[in-house]
């Protein structure tokens, strides 16, 4: 545990099962109050027009510039998408309650607006804690194992801007950038993952460059390229789509993918697998 905030929620769980703490009525009330509120905005059956906003400054250009210019080519949600969103809502309200069940006072959600040089980018941060902003965040397993290690894990594999992102609603808020509370969906474990090491004059530089690429109206550019595919550390000659391009909604768009069963796995039923490029056949970039 690197947070004093830790040590005060795992002390009120234990007293909770010991029977020896509750959360308060007040409580009850402001987490369902924020539970309520969280359905109404993901359930409103509103379709959200594309603008720059907090939640995806920090994201790639190659997929904010397909955002803008060529939504309807976007690889449909699963119907299941919206349920994972609001378990993310419903484990932000619930972190928040035990929050104050566990006597941490902190600054709730705030709609905030940065100033940047031709435009105000708007967003609402999760909380104010200890003077600085936090971001609450639900999580798979394998991203709490995997992604969520450290700050410098966290900003190398950065695919959805989470790092532009808390920054940006620092400096919107005038505080310094705290870090991320982060939850496993899966099992209840949480932990605080600090943000202190971040250059935030160079997050803010990126900001401003991705909102000069996509105001204005620049050709597009892929920011990843194809990896090479391996068997044992040995290449096979042929290539795929990197991590970061295979979860991206427009991959069919922006690349010429063969999808096959892996070529080198020797299971009965391999996996399929996005290539790019195969070594026995034409190029497919």
């Amino acid at each position: 545990m690197n947070h004093p905030a830790e040590v005060a929620i795992h002390t009120f769980l234990q007293n909770v099962m010991l029977g020896k703490a509750s959360m308060d009525k007040d409580i009850l009330n402001l987490v369902s109050k924020d539970v309520e509120g969280a359905l109404g905005r993901q359930f409103s059956g509103e379709k959200r027009k594309f603008r720059l906003r907090m939640s995806n400054i920090g994201r790639k250009k190659c997929q904010l510039w397909f955002d803008k210019n060529h939504p309807d080519q976007k690889i449909s949600d699963s119907p299941y998408f919206l349920i994972n969103m609001i378990l993310g809502d419903i484990v932000e309200a619930v972190f928040k309650g035990l929050l104050r069940a566990s006597k941490v006072e902190f600054g709730d959600s705030e709609k905030v607006s940065l100033k940047l040089k031709d435009m105000s980018v708007d967003g609402t941060y999760d909380l104010v804690l200890n003077g600085k902003v936090d971001d609450v965040k639900s999580a798979s397993p394998w991203a709490y194992e995997n992604k969520f290690i450290d700050f410098e894990t966290l900003q190398s594999k950065d695919s959805f801007g989470y790092v532009s992102q808390l920054v940006g609603y620092a400096k919107a808020k005038g505080v310094p950038v705290g870090g991320w509370w982060v939850i496993n969906k899966a099992n209840g474990n949480f932990k605080y993952v600090s943000a202190s090491n971040v250059d935030t004059e160079e997050e803010m530089g990126k900001i401003q460059n991705t909102i000069d690429y996509i105001n204005n109206d620049e050709p597009f550019e892929r920011c990843y390229e194809p990896v090479a595919e391996t068997y044992y550390g040995k290449p096979s000659g042929n290539t795929k789509l990197g991590i970061e391009c295979s979860f991206c909604s427009y991959r069919d768009k922006c690349w010429d993918l063969k999808v096959l069963p892996s070529k080198v796995s020797k299971s009965a039923n391999p996996p399929l697998i996005n290539y790019v490029k195969l070594a026995d056949a034409q190029d497919t970039i």
